[in-house]
């Protein structure tokens, strides 16, 4: 089978088929972007800018200050302190927002949250707002805020510029070298603690083996609880068996089969079966001959065999029952010595590594008061390097008059761009998940079997399809069958086949249906047909045209009609009817038998075509034995519910079964159900080239 080829007219295909998946995408996208869009407060955004410039000490020598050259270090410095909580704090504090923030935060509540008192929030909530950003080639920086009130941006864009060089003077002022050497001092003694406590936990842990044990003691609840269930399975089933064992140890081997367990044992079933059958062969033989003829003591002694076998098989069924109990309380014992020793183990663990805590506790509080001097010492270090810094407001933030959120023109059009790119995207991607039948050439393309017809879905849904030739005989879907009834006919070129299977790879596909139509549409040209209702396990043939299915091919394979003649039924003109008859009890069987073989011969030469319907490939094996009989095989399937995958396991199935290997009778496929509207413009406009009214008279089958 060649690989399928794809065109680009094959997309676009795709998508006009699922457009309305991808207009219902777009539709919803480009709503819910629009609503977001338009429900959303408008922020506004201030900005200020500052020059900030790093002086180095004064030199003795120079009688004017030494600038230092740019250091991103420093620079960096400073963005981090203009964002810090301490300028946030002051700029809280400077514009009163304790008592003013509900004017700015409207439908918002700020309250003390833990040890933070509502300037503490305020100011976190500041300081997380501030942006700064330095300006490229320069010394200048700029502080932006945003906020829905824009007057309030403004405000603290400009006042986070004062803060910021309110802090560096307060630095200045509190910086002490003295701090810093005795912070550096303790800094060294915290470490000497941490490294002492840290070199005890590690050498605990591997005494210990700390590391397996956190797994250990995680798993242990686990263990313990299934450990613990696993007992009261097997205490139960202990108690079952030792009921049990108790009943049969010592029972009298006659009286043994009143239990339910022995009684039920196969072997004793079949055995007694067997008994019964001798019973019952000797009660006949006794009407015939005395109690010495040879085959009244033939049969007594196979009743002492059947009796002595039966002793034996009650005996073997006791014993296996005594391992079972033994081997219960066996494994009950066991379970119960493991789950003591994994308490006891548990108790262990537990004890080892409440004393790691205790260590681990001590690690963690020593790293703690390490890191805080360290942060503070660092902090001290901050101070010192700003010591000597000049700041300037180079310009004030102004009140913005526009907002920058929403961009409602750009927000628009990525909504149109992520709606049709994530329709068509989805559209892809639902016909990526559908495997089912669609088209003919999608078929003929990736099973490599031809299309020899479709037959449209029915649009009005009480219409009947198995009555659509005889009622509507000029409709699209009538037209549908004579085109199937010409590949047929054109199929071979030398002569007709002789019979024909029509069957399904699942149910409700369509293949009655189907049978039915073509039987009616062949008889109509000419042609002696006779339709046969293979299906013994389902059948509906009866019922279309109305027959009586007391006798048809179920009984004529079984013997039951030795006469063909009185199973064939000629409903209308050059069509005959073999309806399937009561349901046996083995189809198969029947279907595989000589009797049916034979019954082929004979339609074959009474009749042009015989075409059998049959029951679904992948649910019985009847139509795979039919299959095997008959010239060629027609295989239906639905549009939107057959996948490929079925069709090819249906087809290797087939294939399989031919007693030629290197021929497949499989004349071609029939697609059912297959929607005009959403193919190509080619079959919508081939479809609706028939015309709609029916210029036939109705009639009735």
């Amino acid at each position: 089978m060649e690989e399928q080829e794809i065109h680009l007219r094959d997309y676009f295909k795709i998508i006009y088929k699922r457009r309305y998946t991808v207009y219902t995408f777009f539709t919803i996208v480009f709503i819910v972007v629009l609503i977001g869009t338009l429900s959303t407060t408008p922020v506004y955004k201030a900005t200020t800018k500052v020059l900030i410039e790093k002086v180095e000490p004064a030199n003795l020598t120079l009688p004017y200050p030494y600038y230092a050259p740019y250091e991103p270090e420093f620079y960096e410095t400073q963005y981090q302190l203009i964002k810090s909580t301490s300028v946030a704090s002051k700029v809280v504090k400077a514009l009163s927002l304790e008592n003013t923030y509900e004017m700015y935060f409207k439908g918002e509540k700020i309250t003390p949250q833990g040890n933070k008192t509502k300037a503490d929030v305020l100011a976190d909530i500041i300081s997380s707002g501030i942006v700064v950003t330095p300006v490229k080639n320069s010394k200048i920086v700029t502080i932006s805020f945003m906020s829905k009130n824009p007057e309030f941006a403004a405000m603290v864009a400009n006042s986070v510029a004062k803060a910021y060089i309110e802090e560096i003077l307060d630095m200045r002022m509190s910086s002490s070298r003295y701090s810093i050497e005795w912070m550096s001092k303790k800094a060294e003694e915290e470490k000497a603690k941490l490294e002492k406590s840290e070199k005890a936990l590690q050498e605990f842990m591997k005494a210990n083996d700390i590391v397996t044990l956190q797994d250990r003691l995680a798993i242990t609840p686990e263990k313990l609880s299934e450990f613990n269930t696993q007992l009261i399975r097997a205490e139960m089933k202990r108690k079952e068996l030792e009921g049990l064992y108790s009943k049969v140890s010592g029972i009298n081997i006659k009286d043994a089969e009143t239990i339910p367990y022995i009684s039920s044992d196969p072997t004793i079933q079949a055995l007694r079966n067997q008994k019964l059958r001798a019973e019952q062969n000797i009660e006949e033989l006794s009407k015939k001959y005395g109690s010495k003829h040879p085959a009244m003591l033939k049969a007594q002694e196979e009743l002492k065999v059947i009796d002595q076998k039966r002793e034996q098989e009650i005996k073997r069924v006791i014993a296996s029952i005594k391992n079972e109990y033994e081997l219960a309380r066996n494994n009950e014992n066991t379970l119960r010595r493991t789950l003591a020793g994994t308490k006891s183990e548990a108790i262990s663990m537990n004890e080892k590594y409440i004393q790691y805590n205790t260590l681990a506790r001590e690690v963690e509080t020593n790293r703690q008061l390490y890191d805080a001097l360290i942060k503070k010492l660092k902090e001290e270090s901050v101070t010192q390097q700003v010591q000597t810094v000049n700041v300037w407001v180079v310009e004030k933030a102004e009140k913005p008059e526009t907002p920058v959120k929403p961009r409602k023109l750009l927000n628009l059009l990525l909504g149109i761009i992520i709606g049709l790119f994530g329709g068509v995207g989805l559209a892809f991607f639902f016909e990526y998940l559908d495997n089912t039948v669609k088209t003919p050439e999608d078929v003929e393309s990736r099973i490599g079997v031809p299309v020899i017809g479709a037959v449209p879905l029915l649009e009005k849904k009480n219409e009947i399809i198995e009555e659509i030739i005889i009622k509507e005989p000029q409709s699209v879907h009538a037209e549908s069958y004579k085109s199937i009834r010409t590949g047929i006919l054109l199929s071979s070129a030398t002569k007709l086949p002789k019979n024909i299977l029509i069957t399904s790879m699942a149910p409700e596909e369509g293949k009655t249906a189907t049978s039915v139509n073509l039987s009616l549409t062949i008889a109509r040209s000419g042609y002696s047909v006779v339709l046969v209702d293979s299906d013994l396990r389902k059948p509906r043939i009866h019922q279309i045209f109305r027959l009586n299915n007391m006798s048809g091919l179920s009984t004529y394979l079984a013997g039951a009609t030795p006469d063909i003649d009185t199973i064939l039924k000629t409903p209308l003109m050059n069509l005959t009817v073999i309806p399937a008859g009561p349901l046996p009890p083995n189809p198969s069987e029947l279907l595989g038998s000589q009797r049916m073989i034979k019954l082929i011969e004979l339609l074959n030469e009474r009749f042009d075509l015989a075409i059998w319907d049959s029951p679904p490939l992948m649910t019985v094996t009847d139509g795979l034995i039919l299959s095997n009989l008959v010239d060629r095989t027609i295989i239906i399937v639905r549009a939107g519910k057959t996948t490929y995958d079925i069709i090819k396991r249906g087809l290797k199935l087939i294939d399989g079964r031919r007693k030629d290997d290197s021929v497949s009778n499989v004349l071609g496929i029939v697609i059912n159900g297959f929607d005009v509207k959403n193919a190509d413009q080619y079959y919508y406009k081939y479809y609706n080239y028939y015309p709609s009214e029916k210029e036939e008279p109705k009639k009735t089958i």
